[in-house]
């Protein structure tokens, strides 16, 4: 116990400096936030990540100023219900958005897919709603994919359909490149024209991927006093599988270096598209440091599901729309300026539901009236100081895509798949087997119960559509390919 006064005094003053560090970013001004949304981009496809053949410096340097998160999940193997979750902190089984929008329709597939929902209900909450109520300037920038769009409307219907479901009617101010497309379907897919909002006007040879980051380096320019939300959503590196050609041109010259054939276009093509894309975060995060913003802004990087292409998933099994890691574990990195550790990393399970309550604690704003999270705080992480109160992630996927119908969860180092054709489970020890190469569902028939019975609990909890038999077809085989 401390007698003098003076060392009472002393213990004191330094316990009010702890807390006040540790507690300076939730005190005004609220930050900016800057949210880098990357399309389909692999668990390893970045140099942090351990890929050589890719270059990611300023990605890698993103992560040095804050925390790199290894075990970082989206809400979906697949896009649109990833990109819901994100904005409403919801899981897509929640929200009946649980494949990319439209679908594949699966007529003859042994079972039918629910009559799942091809958009976010514009009266529910989202991030951007909720910050722009908290005084800040929300702009989108990039692919929105969260409109219903069906291949038997017309121009008209499908029109008159996507002004009901734009960003702006989800909170945010400026919308630049977001509409139906799930990738870049103008005459000039990567290059203009793009035929998108508020891209109408280009140059010959202009890359979509520059374009966005012009644009939103334009916005940080004019930006009024109030805080920001810029919400960087790029196509990239979605397909059609096109990089500048000076820089595919390059990454053909380290093919052979590299395992690759030395006439492999399209590897280096999308080398390309990831240089391309590093490339555009370094020049926001420039013109962040010279408007003065840095301090006060987080930045949070992250992907919307997982690799399209086996190269890109850092050797974990599957890839995008599959239910194993490489499907849904992505590259994430945090950076809070007077909270985040620099160069730190983190091991605790996250997922993109996670980032809107998150924000909203940063910000200091309340949730709207009717939010429900599925989503936590990531808050006791990016200190540094703590675990989540959470004990399980959970995915639902009732469609075909690369795979039969499938739901799974997370609990612990345990994970569990089971696929809605046969009921087959599949169980995998991560700690012990990252990879996913051997099904321990016979070995461990206790563990196997228990999160079955957790997987079917949270189904009904959150009222999860389930596909049922069809009646066109009896039979069916699953696809891994």
């Amino acid at each position: 116990m401390l007698k003098n006064s003076r060392l009472r005094l002393l213990y004191l003053v330094g316990i009010v400096a702890l807390v006040a560090s540790s507690d300076a970013a939730l005190a005004s001004p609220p930050p900016n936030i800057v949210f880098f949304l990357v399309d389909d981009l692999g668990w390893g496809a970045m140099s942090d990540y351990g890929n050589n053949y890719h270059e990611t410096p300023n990605f890698d340097e993103l992560c040095a100023r804050g925390t790199k998160f290894t075990h970082a999940y989206s809400a979906c193997t697949v896009c649109s219900p990833s990109r819901a979750a994100i904005l409403t902190g919801q899981y897509p089984a929640r929200l009946h958005l649980t494949d990319f929008i439209p679908g594949h329709p699966r007529p003859k597939g042994k079972l039918s897919v629910p009559n799942w929902s091809r958009k976010i209900d514009p009266s529910a909450p989202t991030l951007a709603n909720s910050l722009q109520q908290h005084g800040y300037d929300t702009w989108f920038l990039g692919k929105w994919h969260l409109m219903p769009v069906y291949r038997d409307w017309s121009k008209e219907q499908s029109a008159a359909a996507r002004a009901k479901h734009t960003p702006q009617v989800h909170g945010f101010d400026v919308n630049i490149g977001g509409r139906e497309w799930g990738q870049p379907k103008g005459r000039g897919r990567y290059f203009y024209p793009f035929d998108m909002p508020g891209l109408r006007e280009g140059h010959d040879g202009e890359y979509l991927t520059d374009r966005l980051t012009d644009e939103a380096i334009q916005l940080l320019d004019a930006k009024s006093d109030a805080p920001f939300l810029l919400y960087l959503s790029y196509y990239t590196v979605h397909t059609p599988v096109v990089g500048k050609p000076e820089l595919a041109d390059y990454f053909r010259s380290k093919n052979e270096q590299h395992g690759n054939a030395p006439n492999d276009a399209r590897a280096a093509h999308y080398a390309a598209m990831h240089k391309s894309l590093d490339e555009s975060i370094g020049r926001v995060l420039a013109k962040i440091e010279e408007i003065g913003e840095t301090d006060n802004t987080i930045v949070i990087f992250t992907g919307d599901n997982g690799g399209d292409r086996h190269s890109a998933c850092g050797g974990l099994r599957g890839r995008k729309a599959m239910a194993y890691e490489g499907g849904v574990r992505v590259p994430t990195c945090v950076v809070w300026p007077r909270v985040t550790p620099p160069d730190s990393v983190c091991d605790t399970p996250i997922i993109g539901m996670d980032f809107y309550p998150t924000l909203l604690e940063a910000a200091g704003a309340d949730a709207l009236p009717g939010q429900t999270f599925d989503g936590v705080s990531l808050v006791p992480l990016l200190d540094g100081s703590d675990s989540l109160d959470r004990d399980a992630l959970y995915w639902h996927y009732p469609h075909y895509h690369r795979t039969t119908p499938y739901c799974s969860v997370r609990h612990g180092h345990w994970k569990l798949i089971e696929f809605f054709e046969d009921g087959e489970l599949q169980l995998f020890d991560l700690e012990a087997d990252p990879r996913e190469q051997r099904n321990l569902a016979a070995e461990e028939p206790k563990k196997r119960a228990q999160l079955r019975e957790m997987l079917h609990r949270w189904r009904q909890d959150v009222g999860a559509q389930l596909p049922i038999p069809n009646p066109a077809r009896a039979s069916g085989e699953r696809n891994e390919s």
